[in-house]
């Protein structure tokens, strides 16, 4: 557990409302006063340093979810789930809501992403048949990333 300051993002039900049916607000500064610890059985605010390791936590085939840029501060516990490939998330004792980010923001996001990020991306967030199509056109050559497209986006379950 240590101290410092931590920009990233969380995801929220639509509405802005967590897991628990707690309302957030932009601009506002929310505290915790418990033991801050990462995990369902854990308390503090939860955040990753990536977006697209927030789509872990919801299910964001449906569109129903925000996305925001937060800073988390205070006391901060961080968590690596080195068997599944996630890192920098963290549990906050304070969080501020920065930005609720736009679809098209979100979509920006993801088509500036190294390989890597870029399937992580398109195999948890559903996208639209023209956001499918940016990807395709940006990524036209990079054969992982459309086969993820195919497989993840337009439920080719062959390419695999």
């Amino acid at each position: 557990m240590n101290k410092k300051t931590i920009e990233g993002y969380k995801c929220f039900d639509k509405g802005l409302t967590n897991r628990y049916g707690i309302k957030f607000e932009v601009g506002k500064t929310y505290h915790c006063d418990k033991n801050i610890q990462f995990g369902n059985d854990g308390h503090g605010f939860h955040m990753c340093k990536r977006m697209e390791d927030t789509f872990r936590y919801f299910d964001t085939t449906d569109g129903k979810i925000d996305i925001c840029k937060v800073t988390g501060f205070g006391k901060i516990h961080e968590f690596n789930d080195e068997y599944n490939g996630y890192y920098d998330m963290y549990a906050c004792e304070n969080i501020k809501i920065n930005k609720l980010l736009t679809r098209e923001e979100i979509i920006m996001y993801g088509l500036k992403l190294d390989s890597f990020r870029v399937c992580r991306f398109i195999q948890t967030l559903r996208l639209t048949p023209e956001e499918v199509l940016l990807f395709k056109r940006k990524f036209q050559n990079d054969q992982e990333i459309l086969s993820y497209i195919a497989y993840y986006q337009e439920n080719d379950k062959e390419i695999f």
